[in-house]
């Protein structure tokens, strides 16, 4: 009988579990829905956040999209070989760049490593009782710690995104002349085959949620970050785990709602 019953208690757990969390989850987004209005707390920490968000995971996301690029034209080559008129390998790397890996492949690395990073540093400071020091000075920790991190990564995913779309579309077309035997007016067409001023748009909508995505989550499992140093890679790992899972449920949802 005890058998039958260790499953569903560990199911009842884990329920328990996850809607605490997602209690804790919205105290946590009211608190700093309040303190977007102290921005005299939080301002002066903004541009120093998109350098570290921003400008610092520039060259990850560029390496990622380069090779994305080569890919997908070598595969579309590959797959459209004696079937479709090759210029349709610019219609395939523009269309999934901008549709799907661009902001995909970039909102998961970076939840590697902005996600990472600021759940690591949040939950440092949760376990040196350094979050417990602001709050002894009247400094609200959310104002001063969350919201600066969150807004940062609003602003700064899209430009990333951005800046991975064209990388990777650039990098398929140089694979496509240099390896392809394609021309540039080749590319060129099949890369304004079909395209629509709303892939870019619907590319930097998932790029937002991705940014609000990766950043929240880091500040939430970092701000309720317990038992030193090993809760501190805990709180890491769960970062990732989760952004990843979240990143491609919404992946699917703006799919599903604006496709």
């Amino acid at each position: 009988m005890l058998s039958i019953l260790r499953p569903v208690a560990a199911l009842g757990r884990f329920v328990l579990a996850t809607v605490a969390s997602v209690g804790r989850a919205g105290y946590l987004a009211r608190d700093a829905a309040h303190a977007v209005k102290k921005v005299s707390l939080w301002g002066p920490h903004l541009l120093p956040q998109m350098m570290r968000v921003g400008v610092e995971s520039v060259p990850v996301a560029l390496f990622i999209a380069t090779f994305t690029g080569v890919v997908l034209a070598l595969q579309a080559s590959y797959t459209f070989t004696g079937a479709m008129p090759l210029y349709l390998v610019g219609t395939l790397v523009g269309k999934t760049m901008l549709l799907e890996l661009g902001p995909v492949l970039t909102g998961l690395a970076l939840s590697g490593r902005v996600g990472a990073n600021i759940a690591a540093e949040i939950g440092t400071m949760r376990v040196t009782e350094q979050i417990d020091a602001l709050e002894t000075l009247a400094y609200d920790p959310v104002a001063y710690l969350v919201v600066p991190r969150v807004v940062a990564g609003a602003i700064m995913f899209p430009i990333i995104v951005v800046l991975a779309d064209a990388l990777g579309i650039a990098a398929g077309w140089v694979t496509a002349q240099a390896l392809l035997d394609m021309s540039s007016f080749e590319f060129v067409k099949g890369l304004q085959f079909l395209f629509d001023p709303f892939d870019l748009q619907f590319s930097i909508i998932k790029s937002i949620s991705f940014g609000l995505t990766v950043t929240s989550l880091g500040c939430f499992f970092g701000f309720h970050t317990t038992g030193g140093a090993a809760g501190v890679g805990r709180a890491t790992t769960q970062t990732v785990v989760v952004s990843s899972m979240v990143i491609l449920l919404l992946d699917a949802f703006w799919g599903v709602i604006l496709l």
